[in-house]
Formats: structure tokens, sequence, C-alpha cells
């Protein structure tokens, strides 16, 4: 049976635990090393071998060179369980630094190594000497891997092909919904809303984006009672400090705390009439090169999103009418679009969503298989 073994970011982390299930259900032996960290899910205990690699602070970058340097330490202490690995897969440059080191010092560098870059963090695009030396250094162990994944084309051609000069193996496997076992029915149609019930949107998932936290509130403000904000997911508070704030002040916004995964997708999604799908927070770079996984729960269960022009979302969702897109990242764009829908509008599209292939929106074992493939013939 092959074996793979997984260095990970955090393990409590949903997107992280569907990643790991998703390749014991394609019959593969997995085991891993991960970190924790406290935005979700701190009680999760996994049912497959794991190495702790200890707690990772958000944002604190000189402890998590600590960190890196504890996990060799610690995976070091636990060597063998490196031994039987077939693929190793890093899944972030943390991990990547971890996975080459313990590989080359555990004898086994002959395993093929797969770099899954989930996001390019600002520490790769900053123009400055530290950004310029953290490029260097990725591109050193781009050398050395196998498989590159990536979940966006746009990484690839904006940032891995562009300014990485990376010309080796990869694949693009989107965040798309995966399912363990049955998936959720999708719905044959959206639940009919009165003219008179204030048009929902929603904002759903890993919360972290203060630009977009305060373009809601301000749409919110101008339309008052006839729209209401709906926000659904966890909340990343060293970035939104002051979110509580923001969400007592006001009547027609309302936070509904984390949902299951994938559970209460179905709730979640029900409620709003739109999804808010872009993601603000890294303009420029990596948020205009990211597909949120948000476009793909939402249109599962028929939701339009919402998203910015000139975005690697934006350009899904124009390309695949999976929603609507405005001409830039403001206030003024969201009311301007909203004062334009009405209901119809938003039905029609929710129909069209509804009647397009469930694969568009659901992550398949073969589409994991055949991502992989590289890896795994290297292995052979």
């Amino acid at each position: 049976m092959t074996e793979i073994f997984v260095f990970a970011f955090d393990l409590t982390e949903s997107s992280q635990i569907r990643r790991l299930k998703s390749f014991r259900a394609l019959g593969y032996r997995v085991r891993s090393a991960s970190f924790r960290r406290e935005n979700m899910n701190t009680a999760f205990v996994p049912d497959w071998p794991n190495i702790d690699l200890g707690l990772m602070q958000n944002e604190r970058y000189g402890r998590r060179m600590i960190g890196i340097l504890r996990g060799i330490y610690r995976v070091m202490k636990r060597r063998d369980a490196l031994s039987t690995a077939d693929v190793i897969i890093a899944r972030n440059f943390d991990l990547l630094i971890i996975a080459w080191i313990t590989r080359w010092m555990t004898g086994q560098s002959h395993v093929p190594l797969v770099y899954e870059c989930l996001d390019i963090h600002g520490l790769f695009t900053r123009p400055d000497a530290v950004g310029a030396a953290m490029r260097w250094c990725e591109r050193r162990l781009l050398t050395r891997v196998q498989l590159l994944l990536v979940s966006s084309p746009g990484f690839m051609r904006h940032y891995f092909e562009a300014i990485q000069g990376y010309q080796g193996q990869y694949a693009i496997l989107e965040n798309k919904l995966w399912f363990d076992e049955d998936p959720i029915p999708r719905p044959p149609m959206r639940r009919s809303r009165s003219s008179d019930t204030p048009l929902t949107i929603g904002w759903v998932g890993s919360i972290r984006c203060a630009p977009s936290l305060n373009l809601l509130m301000e749409t919110a403000d101008h339309f008052g009672d006839r729209v209401a904000i709906e926000i659904h997911g966890n909340i990343h508070r060293h970035t939104l400090p002051d979110f509580d704030e923001q969400i007592d002040r006001r009547d027609n916004v309302s936070y509904f705390g984390p949902y299951e995964y994938p559970d209460g997708l179905a709730e979640v999604y029900g409620r709003c009439d739109l999804v808010w799908a872009q993601d603000l927070w890294q303009r420029g770079a990596n948020s205009d090169w990211l597909l949120p996984n948000r476009i793909y729960e939402a249109s599962w269960f028929g939701c339009p999103s919402i998203a910015v022009a000139g975005t690697e979302t934006a350009r899904k969702v124009a390309r695949n009418s999976l929603g609507f897109v405005v001409d830039e990242p403001s206030a003024k764009a969201l009311i301007s679009l909203l004062d334009g829908l009405d209901r119809g509008a938003v039905r029609a599209m929710s129909d069209s969503i509804l009647s397009m292939e469930d694969t568009e929106f659901r992550l398949t074992p073969d589409a994991i298989r055949v991502a992989l493939q590289p890896a795994l013939s290297a292995s052979s």
C-alpha cells in the first residue's frame, strides 16, 4: 500500500483534515507531522499517526523560525516514521523546509517530495531585501521538489512561472468540496423568498479580511433593513480586532459563529441570496491570484458569488457564470451592483448554477490521483 507522509501547517484546520482524509479515501496509508494553531477545532484528535510539532502562532515570524527548528528536532526524534514513506507532501513553505531537511537527514532523499502551496505569503512578494531573500530560498527548494501543487492557475501564471521561473512538474487542485462519503444533495432549486424580506449577503469561511469587513459594513449602512449581512465561520481576530464592535453596532449584520463541515453548509448557504467571495487583504498579490473554496461551496448550493474584476476569482466567476462581478473593491461598486439586481435576476443565476455538473464544484478521487501521479510514478 502506498504511504503518504504529510507535513501540515495546522492539523486542526478543516481544509487540512479534508486533504488527509481524501488521501485515505484513495486507499493510501497516511502519516503526518503537524503544527497546531488556535483558530478552530482545537479539540480535534487525528485517527492516523501524527507527530505533534507544537503550537505555531499566527504572524509571529521570529517564533516561526523557532518553530521550524523545533519541528525538525521532533521529526528527527521519530525518524522511523519517515522510513516507510513513498511520497512526502509539504503543505506550505515552513513545512517544505522541515520536510527537505528531515528527508535528507534520515537518508530518505530518494523519496519524491511534493510542495503544496496553499497561498503566496506576503513575505514572498515584498519588494525589499527580505522578500528577495525569501524568494531565493524558495527557488532553491523548488529545484529539489518533484511536484508543485497549487489551487489556482493564477499562482502559476503570476508567481511561480513569472517571478520564480519555475519550469518543473506542477498540478492544479482547486479548493473544491470534498465529501468523505456520499455527497450532500444539491437542492433542485433555491427556496423562494418574499419580496419584502431583505436581500441577504453571506460572508462564509475563514473570516480574516479587514477590507472586506469594512466594505460590507458600509454596504449594510447604506441599505439599512433592505439588506442583511450574515457572517459564518472562524474569525481571525489578530487581523480583525474590532470585529465584535463592528457587528454589534448594526442591526442588519449578524455573526453566526463556526459551522460543521460539510453538514452545516446547506443551512449556511441556504440562508443567503448572494455570497461575498472576494479576498482583499493581500491586493496586488495573493488575493488577486487565489480561488477561494467558498465559490465552490456556494455554487454547490446554487448561491451566486460576488467577485472583484481583475482577480482570478472574478475570472472564474465570469467565465463559468457563477455569479456577479463588481468593477472595483469598494462599497460604492457593491451598492451599485445590488441596486441593479432584482430577485428575478438572482433566481435565474441560481437556477443556472444548479443545472451545472456537480464535478465543477466537487473534488473527485480521480482528480487527486491524477494530480499526484508524477510523484507516485517517481516513487515506483
